[in-house]
């Protein structure tokens, strides 16, 4: 970090904000668009019996999410300037050298940040549902009645800002390696594009597998853009089963769609 000019200073904190804002919003087309590709193009009949929704996308929808999604990559940026600052004078626990703690905190720390962030998500996107705080804060967001994987970032800017925040505070005290970070970084990309595919990519065997079938996919979250009131996790179902806040047509559905046979490759 010693070989970064002083971001304490505007000038190199605005570039900063902008080379961070362009991998984000380059990140965002690159998975999303390597999604929409695949499953809506490429392969658009052979998944079309595991989409979740049958209706076809309001006109504008795509270009709505993608103008949104950009805006929030503009706040991400700021928040990773913020934490680049951060980490040069010392103050976010970001480390370098893999043997400063044991090997095995590489794995945990990014399981204790992942369910930080799921359980701050989860009361989060549960305050967001208050009708009032809807309307202002989460609203933008529902806009896509059946998301698709241009949804991913497509926030008000209260919530991108909201969520920004996330990481720079759970840094300020949890000492995390450099490349686990950027590790967290491709789930949270990857997590939220097949979350709001619209399509379930997940096989049925999942729903068998103990800690796997924890795991949120496009039927899970797809029920909550339609439902609204079921369905609030991030990465993992637990809150939601805890608090009875799960969908009751989840698992008929998740197993219905999972199920649906896929045609062989031509």
């Amino acid at each position: 970090m010693n070989e970064l000019p002083d971001l304490s200073k505007p000038s190199w904190f605005l570039l900063a904000s902008l080379i961070v804002f362009a991998v984000v919003v380059g990140r965002y087309f690159l998975i999303s668009g390597i999604f929409y590709l695949a499953f809506y193009v490429w392969q658009k009949d052979k998944w079309m019996p595991r989409k979740v929704n049958q209706r076809a996308y309001p006109k504008g929808q795509f270009r709505k999410e993608i103008i949104r999604s950009s805006i929030t990559s503009i706040l991400f940026g700021v928040s990773g300037a913020l934490l680049l600052w951060m980490w040069q004078k010392g103050y976010a626990k970001i480390y370098e050298d893999v043997h400063a703690y044991p090997l095995w905190w590489l794995p945990l720390s990014l399981m204790i940040a992942l369910v930080l962030q799921e359980t701050y998500y989860y009361w989060l996107h549960r305050w967001m549902h208050v009708p009032k705080i809807y309307r202002i804060v989460h609203e933008w967001h529902h806009d896509s009645h059946i998301s698709s994987p241009w949804t991913a970032f497509s926030f008000h800017p209260l919530e991108g800002l909201i969520q920004a925040v996330f990481l720079p505070l759970i840094l300020l005290f949890l000492p995390m390696n450099v490349w686990v970070l950027v590790g967290m970084l491709m789930i949270m990309s990857f997590s939220s594009v097949i979350n709001h595919l619209d399509i379930e990519i997940y096989p049925s065997w999942f729903a068998r597998v103990p800690f796997v079938r924890t795991l949120i996919g496009a039927t899970h979250h797809s029920l909550h853009h339609k439902q609204f009131k079921y369905n609030y996790g991030l990465y993992f179902t637990w809150w939601d089963k805890w608090l009875k806040t799960e969908s009751p047509v989840y698992d008929k559905i998740f197993e219905e769609k999972s199920s649906s046979k896929l045609p062989p490759l031509n």
